[in-house]
């Protein structure tokens, strides 16, 4: 491949395989240009790991979607700078010679694998389509070929998910496929970007090693991009912090952790969760649950009987306080996300579900819609759930419309600006879009849409795990702060525990659709009796 490049003139090959020199990225909106990333350098050598931390916004991701040339160009320019992959200067090849190197000699993982699967083809025919393409295998080939990776990474049942649709596998499945399809052609660089965003501790940890065997098997270097530094402290060698579009430190790991020099460096360091969800009152109980199930038939033969079920939750009960927040931990596939969206009637299920003593399961249209005032959720990826094409304003007073009709324009308007304000948003920028918001910014839109109709119970579906760990912090105290004012009640959904310790009173641990453990957070962690919930917390804290 090197043969149909242009040499760079930068002399005899090195010891690097990717150097980056003075890469500057721009973006042009509304005619005006503004610069995201200012004259950075970096370099990975051969099987090495590196580290590529900062906040949101910072320029990390538009980095290393510049090794690929796979920002939205011509919106998106270059000031000047280099990017030197094996002794030639990427920055300087047409189309087609980037297209060869793309998928086959460098590889990337994205953060969101629901935006980069296609929702219409099923998981064997995306990654066969990698296979046959780069290495010209026939379809029998490919076929084996992806099992194996789908089995290497992870996937339960790895022959019959082969058929799923990408909307049939949990986040966390999702995220095993792309990493998958990123290494079907064993690339000498990986970019990882945010990989392990949508895990839970264990399958990070599985990933991660997965990382490092494949690594020691084949000498792949990895460009690891990601806002969880103790997955940087535990892969990477070297570390370059960001921060505003510019490199502000970067050494070896062991020195950044031990004695970091440039106080942003420090902050991001320091900026574990922690804390304690606020004390409760005398508690009465706002839901309960007995005995739910969330079964899903699947249907084979010619006349699409049912022969077996998907067994989502089982017989799951429980109860929360009024002012209380249960956190739901578990691995991908537990059925943590499925019992959320059943105690809000998105979700059909069997058993007693109750809100402030009236029936959830099996209610009117009419009652549950009545009910869902009172019951709100903020989803994971808060910008899939933020319609692109409304404004702010509208995506935070849709419900409010819907629920009170006889509102005027200039009272939403109010009510708008006053619940912005509450979630730390500026009102003046109601008018935008989310695109223009960084993701702990489009989070707060999403918890101001929940809050705006006040509400009672809100479901927190993994509402920090795409975040930093800075933003992550300010979230957190955001929700323990609304919590206190607004005597809220919280169903906290996570797959981190140090967030979970941070804002819940008591903890429900589930595996495989069932509750394995159950009691007061502080109990859970410290002295837990099951040997599963043992496990997670060596993952997560040990």
């Amino acid at each position: 491949m090197t043969q149909t490049m242009t040499q760079s003139n930068h002399g005899q090959k090195t010891t690097d395989l990717l150097r980056v020199d003075d890469l500057s990225v721009g973006f042009i909106s509304d005619g005006q240009k503004s610069t995201a990333v200012d004259k950075i350098s970096f370099r990975i050598g051969h099987g090495e790991t590196v580290g590529l931390v900062g906040e949101s916004g910072s320029g990390k991701s538009g980095s290393a979607l510049s090794i690929l040339q796979l920002l939205p160009y011509p919106t998106a320019f270059h000031d000047g700078g280099a990017i030197i992959f094996d002794d030639v200067n990427l920055m300087a090849q047409p189309e087609r010679v980037i297209r060869s190197v793309r998928g086959n000699r460098i590889s990337m993982i994205f953060q969101e694998p629901m935006s980069s699967l296609n929702p219409l083809h099923n998981i064997e025919k995306q990654i066969s389509e990698i296979i046959q393409l780069h290495q010209g295998l026939d379809r029998v080939s490919a076929r084996l070929e992806t099992l194996r990776l789908l089995q290497r990474v992870g996937i339960p049942d790895a022959e019959k998910r082969m058929t799923a649709l990408p909307h049939e596998l949990s986040g966390g499945q999702r995220q095993r496929v792309m990493i998958a399809m990123a290494l079907a052609n064993e690339p000498d660089l990986l970019i990882a970007d945010e990989p392990t965003t949508a895990l839970d501790v264990t399958i990070q940890k599985q990933i991660l090693d997965l990382l490092k065997e494949l690594q020691n098997e084949t000498g792949m270097s990895v460009l690891l991009i990601t806002h969880d530094l103790g997955v940087v402290k535990n892969m990477a060698e070297r570390v370059y912090v960001m921060q505003e579009g510019a490199i502000v430190e970067h050494g070896k790991v062991d020195d950044i952790f031990k004695t970091p020099q440039h106080a942003y460096t420090k902050q991001l360091i320091n900026a574990e969760p922690d804390g304690t969800p606020p004390p409760l009152d005398t508690p009465s109980r706002l839901v309960e649950a007995e005995e739910l199930r969330i079964w899903f038939p699947v249907k084979t033969g010619l006349l699409r009987r049912t022969s077996d079920h998907v067994k989502a939750v089982t017989d799951i009960s429980f109860h929360i306080h009024r002012g209380e927040t249960l956190g739901i931990v578990g691995e991908s596939g537990s059925g943590k996300t499925t019992l959320g969206r059943a105690l809000l009637g998105l979700q059909a299920a069997t058993g007693q579900a109750r809100f402030d003593g009236n029936d959830i399961i099996g209610v009117s249209r009419k009652a549950r819609r009545d009910l869902r005032r009172h019951m709100q959720i903020v989803f994971q990826d808060p910008f899939g759930s933020l319609s692109p094409r409304m404004s702010v304003s509208d995506i935070i007073t849709e419900g409010l419309k819907l629920h009170d009709k006889n509102l005027s324009t200039s009272d939403i308007a109010a009510r708008c600006a006053a619940i912005m304000h509450e979630v730390e948003l500026d009102p003046a920028s109601a008018t935008r879009y989310p695109h223009e918001f960084s993701g702990g910014q489009r989070q707060r839109i999403a918890i101001a849409r929940a809050l705006i109709l006040e509400p009672q119970f809100i479901v927190l579906d993994e509402p920090t795990s795409a975040l930093d760990r800075s933003v992550q912090a300010q979230i957190i105290a955001l929700l323990r702060r609304l919590q206190k004012d607004k005597d809220l009640t919280y169903l906290f959904i996570s797959h981190d525990l140090k967030v979970i310790r941070a804002l819940s009173h008591r903890v429900m641990v589930m595996q495989n659709g069932v509750c394995v453990e159950e009691g007061p957070a502080e109990q859970v962690f410290t002295n837990p009796r099951e040997a599963y919930t043992q496990e997670l917390l060596a993952a997560a804290l040990g």
